[in-house]
């Protein structure tokens, strides 16, 4: 039960993570790479602090999952 339990943590984790990372915002898009846009600094507020803060919780524990999972094999 152990041995299947940690892969299975490991793919939800995976995939909270992906749909972090695709809800977030995106700052500049393509106006910056053809030099627009790019000079104007902004603050994370309310739910977008909250997204990035998430991000990072489960980048974390996706890392940690990885080497139990490594370690326990």
């Amino acid at each position: 039960m152990r041995s299947i339990l940690l892969p299975i943590l490991q793919i939800l984790i995976s995939i909270l993570l992906v749909a972090a990372i695709l809800l977030q915002q995106r700052g500049t898009g393509l106006g910056a790479a053809f030099g627009g846009g790019g000079d104007v600094f902004r603050t994370k507020r309310g739910i977008e602090k909250s997204l990035f803060y998430a991000t990072i919780g489960l980048s974390v524990l996706f890392f940690v999952t990885a080497i139990l999972n490594v370690v326990l094999a």
